[in-house]
């Protein structure tokens, strides 16, 4: 006999991308060494620290990439015996990792316009040569951030996108190194580079915020769907006479987790999950890939509280 709110189908899972991610992540992560290295090689002979501070970015959207690896690895939407709501928050976890790469970073190339000032502003060695290898790595950056970020759109991948945030601020970081560089060169304003440290660090801080905004809201079980909006989907079910007491998680596009106890207008059990299969089904059509629990109830405990309430509201 069927258990009331429960199907009889197969759970429909998050469709699995991490061999499609894992390559994005493959081109990223060779990419960004071999930015690394050309940098820290311009850096050297330079003897600029702004260049090596990019550098040292670049190094972090390596590490980045890497540790989208692990945790790309690590994410099997299908569900198991000990994770039997799937795997996918792993993702929202090394999206938080960049992040705080991207804060680090921010804070070590405040640190060398610190210890540049602090050491005197030397002239740089550096020649026009050395600023176009620069803008030639630009350019691969921004190729590299809207591949990352058109393949984190298709894929639903907040990973990518995380990562593509990381390199899209290298981006910024390494425009800002060259107009100072430029200035340094051209107008013998040594100062320039060191100046433009500040609104860098406060871009970087920036990005690191826009991350985690996207991410942690998955990570604490904020609600995905609005009570109502749910509510409103599962009366307009015929035999349906009450739905309170909703809740929501998850991503909504990817993967949806519903809660909520309802009042049918049957009796016998037959006739009640049918119901209850109806209203997964219309909520399916209406906000995409769900897994809903549905908790039948006599029609005594008919309540008007649709969610709930608590601290926040």
């Amino acid at each position: 006999m069927p258990t009331p709110g429960v199907r009889d189908n197969p759970i429909e899972v998050r469709q699995d991308t991490r061999e499609q991610v894992k390559r994005v992540l493959l081109v990223a992560l060779a990419v960004n060494i071999s930015m690394t290295l050309l940098k820290l090689l311009l850096g050297l002979l330079s003897g600029s620290l702004a260049v090596l501070a990019d550098a040292m970015h670049s190094a972090t959207d390596g590490f980045s990439s890497l540790l989208g690896l692990v945790t790309n690895g690590l994410s099997d939407p299908e569900p198991d015996r000990d994770h039997p709501y799937g795997h996918h928050k792993y993702e929202a976890v090394g999206a938080l990792a960049i992040a705080a790469f991207i804060l680090f970073t921010a804070f070590e190339i405040l640190q060398a316009a610190l210890e540049r000032l602090r050491n005197g502003l030397q002239p740089l060695r550096m020649d026009s040569r050395e600023l176009l290898v620069l803008l030639l790595v630009l350019g691969i950056n921004i190729l590299l951030a809207s591949y990352e970020r058109a393949e984190g759109r298709r894929l639903g991948s907040p990973l990518l996108k995380a990562d593509a945030a990381h390199t899209s601020s290298d981006i910024w970081t390494t425009a800002v190194v060259l107009v100072g560089l430029a200035g340094a060169l051209w107008l013998n304003l040594s100062w320039l580079d060191v100046a433009l440290a500040i609104p860098l660090c406060l871009l970087l801080v920036r990005v690191c915020w826009s991350v985690l905004r996207t991410n942690l809201p998955q990570l604490v079980d904020q609600i995905a769907i609005a009570p109502e909006a749910i509510h409103q989907v599962a009366m307009e079910v015929a035999g349906v006479l009450n739905c309170h007491d909703i809740a929501s998680r998850g991503v909504l596009g990817q993967q949806v987790f519903i809660d909520m106890h309802m009042v049918v207008d049957a009796n016998d059990l037959p006739t009640a999950h049918r119901i209850t299969e109806l209203v997964e089904e219309h909520l399916e059509a209406r906000f995409g890939r769900v897994r809903c629990t549905i908790h039948l109830e006599p029609r005594e405990y008919a309540s008007a509280a649709i969610t709930f309430k608590g601290t926040h509201g």
